[in-house]
This record gives structure tokens, sequence and C-alpha cells, in this order.
């Protein structure tokens, strides 16, 4: 008995290779990336530490990085924006010293009710002139028009056209805002914040980040973040007849927090941004029975193209690092298990058999000194 509990501690003591539970194997990971065409003295395919030097190249590389401002393509319509009626509008028109070409709107009737409609050809009907073409044109043009036909008529008139009813023009609004659906486009121009705040703002799950635009056939990708938090107005463009605005949700702005902390979790980045101490906190915090602060892995990428960098946070004061150091969506933070929990997890799941052998080796003996009194 003695000789086989020896075997099984001999065997515990190099067990930590096989014992239960994930693990980091830096030297597996180099081995199996060895040798590739991509990896080379730029630390790829190696465990990269957190440290000063690292915090100071990736905040360069995110100012380097920092897009150049959008050109809106619609910059010199907003400049000398001037709206153009269209088909299914609803036109007012009031000639002066005239009440009987002017249809009172009343106390129950709407001027949208009495007004104009233009029609699916683009055309309006009006007395004493009969059908005018008006798609396309400003009110401006519309006016001067309707002028020079009732002059054939009326002396010198005086009239004033105003669209009670914007139909023809529309946008969609859709993905995570308060009110998704669709908004006309007025006299006034609309742009990307005004169309989301008519849509009474933005949900808890909007990604401000990623707010896309389709515009015949072709999809551009708006920062809204940077216009609340930067002022980039170039985020803001101006929309048009058919645009349609979606709201992507937040639900892949996610950091993966997995191993020896109190709360393994997945969780959502604020605006798309986290760092390691805050994923960390927001697990609240190593175990402290269980982690190996020394051994605190991010892994970023994919499977064939990882990187890895390590903290080394054995000491308080590397936490300031971590602090510093960005997570980007998708990361994984590995804490790993101490050596001694390693140990003691693997004792744990063999003690039921070493129990087990106990027990039949004791009752091999008991049956021996019953059968040789």
């Amino acid at each position: 008995m003695k000789h086989t509990l020896l075997i099984l501690l001999v065997s515990c003591l190099s067990a930590c290779a096989w014992g239960p539970g994930m693990q980091m194997d830096e030297d597996a990971f180099r081995e199996r990336h060895a040798g590739k065409a991509d990896a080379g003295a730029d630390g790829a395919f190696d465990i990269i530490p957190i440290d000063a030097a690292l915090l100071g190249q990736q905040q360069e590389a995110r100012r380097q990085a920092r897009p150049a401002p959008l050109k809106d393509p619609l910059a010199q319509v907003a400049a000398d924006y001037d709206y153009r009626v269209t088909a299914h509008d609803v036109l007012s028109v009031i000639v002066w010293d005239h009440p009987e070409l002017t249809i009172p709107a009343g106390e129950f009737r709407s001027p949208e009710a009495t007004g104009h409609p233009v029609a699916a050809d683009g055309t309006m009907f009006y007395p004493h002139v009969g059908t005018l073409p008006v798609a396309g044109k400003t009110l401006r043009d519309i006016r001067e028009l309707l002028t020079q036909r009732l002059s054939a008529v009326i002396e010198r008139p005086q009239l004033d056209v105003r669209v009670v009813g914007f139909r023809g023009q529309k946008v969609q609004v859709t993905g995570e805002v308060v009110a998704p659906g669709s908004l006309p486009i007025t006299d006034v121009p609309l742009r990307v914040q005004d169309a989301i705040s008519q849509a009474r703002g933005f949900s808890q799950e909007a990604d401000l980040r990623a707010v896309t635009l389709s515009r015949g056939g072709t999809t551009f990708t708006l920062d809204l973040q940077a216009l609340y938090e930067q002022g980039d107005v170039s985020q803001n463009w101006l929309l048009r007849d058919g645009d349609i605005i979606n709201v992507a949700d937040r639900s892949r702005n996610k950091v993966f927090v997995m191993g020896e902390v109190r709360k393994p979790s997945s969780r959502i980045m604020v605006k798309g941004r986290m760092t390691l101490a805050e994923a960390i906190n927001d697990s609240e915090g190593f175990d402290p029975l269980t982690s190996n602060p020394e051994r605190v892995y991010v892994i970023r990428g994919n499977f064939d193209k990882p990187s890895i960098f390590k903290l080394d946070a054995k000491s308080p004061d590397a936490l300031l690092l971590a602090a510093q150091f960005q997570l980007q969506p998708r990361d994984v933070v590995f804490v790993s298990a101490h050596d001694l929990t390693r140990w003691n997890r693997i004792i744990e799941q063999i003690q039921p058999t070493v129990q087990l052998l106990w027990q039949a080796v004791d009752i091999g003996d008991r049956t021996i000194i019953i059968d040789n009194p």
C-alpha cells in the first residue's frame, strides 16, 4: 500500500501539465507558431509584456490611426439649401385680396386637408391656371409661375406659396433608437443628428461609433461618438430622400474575462472603451485564494494569428499599467491559476481514487487476517 501511494504521489508531482482547468502554456504557444512566415522581429507570435514602452507604442499608434475627417457629399447642397417640391407634397396658395381663390382652413380643417396635393406625375391643379408642373421646383419658382399665369385674370396678383404637407421625401431611421420609423424631409435641412433626435435619441444598447448611412446602394459608416464628444461635424451628413440610417447595437463590443477572477463574465465596453483594470474590476477582481496575478494575459485576434499580451501584476503598482492598457472588442482576458491551486485541484480529483484503493487494500488485509488467524 505504501508503495502504491508513493507512486501516486510521484505522479501527482508531475501532473500540473495535465491537471484540470485551463492554463496558458507559453512554450507550447511559441512552438505552435514557430517558423510561420509572418512571425518576425515585430513580436508577432510571441508573448508581449505589458509595460511602459508598450503603452507608449499603442498611444502613438492610436494617434497615427486617427481617421481623417469625412467629407459630406452634400456639403454644397447644405450651404445653399432650398427645398424642392416633389410628388405627393401638399401646397397652400394664398392670393391676397382674392378670398375666392383661397380656401380657408377653418377651425376644424387643417391646412394640409384643404391644400393642393401634388399628383404622382408632379403636377398640381389651380383655378384659372389649370395644371402646373411643380415637382422639382422651389417655392420661389412656383410663386413666380403662378403669378405669371394669374396675371391674365387678376391685375397684379400677390400670392404666397407654402408646403403644408411634406409627404414626398422621407428617410428611414432603424436600429437602436427609441422610436424607429420614417421621417419627412422638410424645408429645414435634415442632418443625421437631427434624424436621431426626432427618433427620440439612442437606446441604451446603441453603438454610437457604428451608425451606417445607406444611400443609392452604398453604405457609409459614421462615428457619431466623435461628433458628440469631439465636435467632429464632418460626421453629421445632410440627408436626402431615400436615405436609411441604421444604429448598430453594441453587442459585439464585448470583452471576455476568464480564469481566476471572482466573477468570470463577458463585459460590454462603455462607448467602445475599456481598460484592462476596468475589465478585472468589473469581474470583482482577482480571486485572492486561487489566482496568480503574475500571469494575466490579454488574447487578441484569431486562432491562426493571435496577439498575446502579458501583465505581471504581482506588485499592485502594475495595476497602473493595467489602467492604461486599452482593450479592443472581442479581447479575452485570462487570469492564470497559481501552481499551488492547480496542485490542490489535482489532489481533490484523485482523492476519491486514493480512498477507494485504500478501502480495497484494507478489505483485503482484513480478509487475509480472517483466513489466517
